[in-house]
């Protein structure tokens, strides 16, 4: 594949990311219950374009630690300011919906609060802990902030053993200055070494967002630096920008026959599950990743196969 710089730009919307309005009696139960529960989805605050097919079929990212990021990622539609108190009673509500949506996997992640030393990392372990308990059986997979490196916050959520702990590094290091400034590319690198170091049973994953500006060494580059720390599972999605005023522009759409071919790619590098394509977003298709991979929860066969090129 030759360097991505040398292609031609595509700067308007291809047919390939129509996305279907949400809609329908799965649809709205979900939206009932969240209302009731006082809870967030990342689905709703990041506008994901997978909502209608994930909320259809039942399934959602909650939300936790509120709704207000204490950082202020140029690609980011969550809201950014002062958040409110931790709520302690958050963890309850979260398992209780987990039971009533009666999930097989539940998929937890988070705004960023900095404001704490541990990052809100009590809170996702209290969240595996009480799923555990009312939804016994129901597989747990957490998508967490850096903790700016803190061992000591990523061993408190380590301890409650997730199924899957996943940290997206988002974009390439050249970029991470001007897609979220108060990130780090070695922060990132350094939460996913050491969770597979803590525990090796519990899978690892991350993922890129494509079209910011990268070029197609640097995604090799950051693929060969997360099999390097052990990652087991990789996404590869299409940048849609939330909104023109307040967030970076597409620079580029990449067709679906490149994100089959970085997919390849991906196996070939050793990583034991891809999701790669326009519309994939961290937890898509989690339930058959757990299922498929996952050595602390019986497998699946039949509902987990791995996406091949």
């Amino acid at each position: 594949m030759n360097n991505n710089s040398s292609k031609t730009a595509h700067t308007l919307r291809p047919n390939w990311l129509k996305v279907r309005v949400p809609a329908g009696q799965n649809y709205e139960f979900l939206k009932t219950l969240l209302r009731t529960q006082h809870l967030h989805t990342v689905c709703e605050e990041a506008n994901c374009p997978n909502m209608a097919e994930c909320w259809g079929a039942r399934t959602a990212t909650f939300l936790i630690l509120g709704d207000i990021c204490t950082r202020n990622c140029a690609f980011c539609d969550v809201k950014t300011g002062k958040p409110e108190p931790i709520d302690w009673e958050e963890p309850e509500r979260v398992a209780q919906s987990v039971k009533a949506l009666n999930l097989k996997h539940a998929v937890i992640t988070s705004v960023n609060r900095d404001e704490r030393e541990d990052g809100g990392a009590p809170i996702f372990a209290r969240c595996i802990e009480r799923i555990r308990d009312i939804q016994p059986g129901c597989s747990v997979e957490v998508l967490i902030p850096d903790f700016k490196g803190s061992k000591n916050a990523l061993k408190m959520v380590m301890d409650a053993r997730p199924e899957i702990l996943g940290h997206n590094v988002e974009t390439v290091p050249r970029l991470f200055h001007k897609v979220q400034p108060q990130d780090r590319y070695e922060w990132a690198l350094t939460t996913l070494r050491n969770a597979k170091r803590m525990d090796a049973a519990v899978l690892t994953k991350s993922g890129l967002m494509l079209g910011l500006g990268e070029e197609w060494e640097e995604i090799l580059a950051v693929m060969r630096d997360l099999r390097e720390c052990g990652v087991d599972i990789f996404t590869l999605g299409q940048y849609l920008q939330p909104n023109k005023q307040r967030h970076l522009p597409v620079e580029r759409y990449y067709p679906p026959e490149e994100f089959a071919e970085l997919r390849q790619i991906g196996y070939d590098m050793g990583f034991r599950w891809v999701e790669s394509g326009p519309l994939v977003r961290s937890s898509y298709h989690a339930e058959q990743q757990v299922r498929a991979l996952s050595p602390l929860i019986p497998s699946d066969p039949i509902a987990a196969i791995p996406p091949t090129a």
